[in-house]
């Protein structure tokens, strides 16, 4: 299997997770999405060097990974690419902030350090969180949830053509491949002579299919709205995940617990 045709049956088992039957699976949409953006907003938002604050905020993910039956480690295969640049944002921190925040025995601990690894655990808990929401909830239902926050119809209708097409464009440019390398064999990759005619293709190929793509939801309905999409209407539960994780989220904010249980035991 090729690196596109991989890329593909990825692309495509986010789709498979999205149908799985869990508790957190059943949960309404917009209360997924509600939640997820306070917990991002809140982790956001935690000052640089409070490391011990924000490790409590490891909790709610680790939370939704065992009700929803999604293995952590799948999580972090799928952001296999994006962790590392996003943990290498703050790795000049160190150089730029050289002052001891606190010491370890004797060694200095500078406060460069703390920023770094704060703001890495920040970029890993915001994504694990938004994977999280992307693979417990169908993109027709999450783009009902933000038509039910009166998020303008024309940029839903963006997300969702965006999310579609992107599939369709990796399943012209896997025919495409193998089609060349049926005729080329024992050429590794496609030759520099032949990447004009190929993206022009690729172009052309690809704007008939999603033309054929967009008559076909018009047909079945779609005018900007996702009365389509398979929501469940919106229950006691769904208060109760979003009053619960918002007050737990916002005592992880206002009070260090790392501090707080420690002192408890002291």
């Amino acid at each position: 299997m090729d690196k596109v045709s991989h890329a593909l049956l990825e692309f495509r088992e986010m789709d498979e997770l999205a149908v799985m039957d869990s508790p957190i699976h059943r949960l309404h949409p917009l209360a997924k999405l509600l939640t997820a953006v306070l917990y991002i907003a809140l982790v956001v938002s935690v000052p640089k060097y409070a490391l011990s604050r924000l490790m409590i905020f490891v909790l709610y993910p680790a939370v939704l990974f065992t009700l929803s039956g999604i293995r952590p480690g799948l999580c972090f295969y799928k952001l296999r690419i994006v962790l590392p640049l996003v943990c290498a944002v703050g790795l000049f921190n160190p150089l730029l902030d050289k002052a001891p925040l606190f010491y370890l025995g004797r060694t200095a601990v500078s406060g460069g350090t703390v920023s770094m690894l704060t703001l890495m655990l920040k970029g890993v808990l915001a994504l694990t969180v938004s994977f999280l929401l992307v693979a417990t909830t169908s993109m027709d239902a999450l783009c009902a949830a933000l038509r039910k926050l009166h998020v303008p119809s024309f940029m839903v209708t963006l997300l969702l053509l965006t999310y579609r097409y992107i599939s369709l464009l990796m399943e012209q440019v896997s025919v495409m491949s193998e089609a060349y390398a049926l005729r080329a064999p024992g050429q590794k990759g496609i030759h520099i002579s032949a990447w004009g005619s190929f993206l022009g293709q690729l172009f052309l190929r690809s704007m008939d299919r999603a033309g054929e793509l967009y008559a076909s939801m018009q047909l079945r309905g779609f005018r900007g709205e996702f009365p389509h999409a398979a929501v469940t209407p919106w229950q006691g539960r769904d208060t109760l995940f979003v009053l619960g994780a918002a007050g737990a989220l916002i005592l992880f904010r206002c009070v260090d617990m790392a501090v707080a249980l420690g002192g408890l035991f002291t």
